[in-house]
């Protein structure tokens, strides 16, 4: 499926259950880079808003650039109350930002799926001097018995899953795209905690499981077999790592 569409039909579930970040972010990068309300940023790969949110409470202004029309209209939607966002229908390959108009760019969940070099390119385009790129991930702990299990039933049912979202690092080119300037690696605690139907919808706003059939029936069986046995008190804990993955690009290079 072209990775531009594939969310299209998980819009509803992506908003309501997939992780936020966590504002300790805000602190390599103001401590590390001097970022500020001041800078412009883009969120390349923007979604429906998720990590735009985040840099828009802070008080920046944010161009969200999302190739997918419907979860960019439902960012559109959800963040209709900032004034210093907007919407961008663009690639990380291809944003239509004008050149040297950001300080900052981010991609959250995203940059799996761009081209890493073409996406430099577009980056050093848009980017003022020197601009500071931070790469952010939620990657899912399997530390606890339930995670483990629901990583397991995952993999059993989701075929897409190694290939398309949890290849190592050094295949997603992250030290290739930083090139001769490097990166710095961040790491915060993150999690969530959610009832079934929750559990469900974080299951379901995946991209790589079934949504329907007789693979999605057994599934969602097994699914809840998991949440009976694990779940305390109405509820089981996801924990994640937050991975922030950031650098300067140095335009000569």
């Amino acid at each position: 499926m072209d990775s531009t569409q594939r969310f299209s039909n998980r819009v509803e579930d992506y908003v309501r259950y997939r992780p936020g970040y966590p504002k300790e972010v805000f602190g390599p990068l103001e401590s590390r880079y001097n970022f500020t309300a001041a800078w412009t940023v883009a969120d390349i790969g923007s979604g429906t808003g998720i990590s735009t949110a985040l840099f828009l409470e802070h008080g920046n202004r944010v161009y969200g650039v999302e190739p997918n029309l419907d979860m960019r209209r439902k960012a559109e939607s959800l963040l209709s109350g900032y004034k210093a966002f907007v919407s961008v229908e663009g690639t990380a390959e291809a944003t239509w930002l004008p050149s040297a108009s950001v300080d900052l760019i981010v991609a959250g969940q995203a940059f799996h799926w761009f081209d890493p070099q073409a996406a430099r390119t577009e980056f050093t385009r848009i980017g003022k001097p020197g601009v500071c790129v931070a790469l952010l991930w939620n990657e899912r702990r399997t530390t606890t018995p339930f995670e483990k299990a629901y990583d397991g039933l995952i993999q059993y049912f989701a075929g897409e899953y190694k290939t398309e979202s949890h290849r190592p690092t050094a295949d997603l080119g992250i030290e290739r795209f930083f090139g001769p300037s490097g990166f710095v690696l961040d790491q915060f605690e993150n999690g969530q905690q959610l009832d079934l139907e929750g559990l469900k919808g974080r299951l379901l706003s995946s991209s790589y499981v079934p949504k329907e059939g007789p693979v999605y029936t057994e599934m969602i069986e097994s699914l809840e077999g998991l949440f009976t046995r694990y779940a305390a008190e109405g509820k089981v804990r996801i924990g994640y790592d937050t991975k922030l993955y950031s650098g300067r690009l140095d335009h000569s290079s």
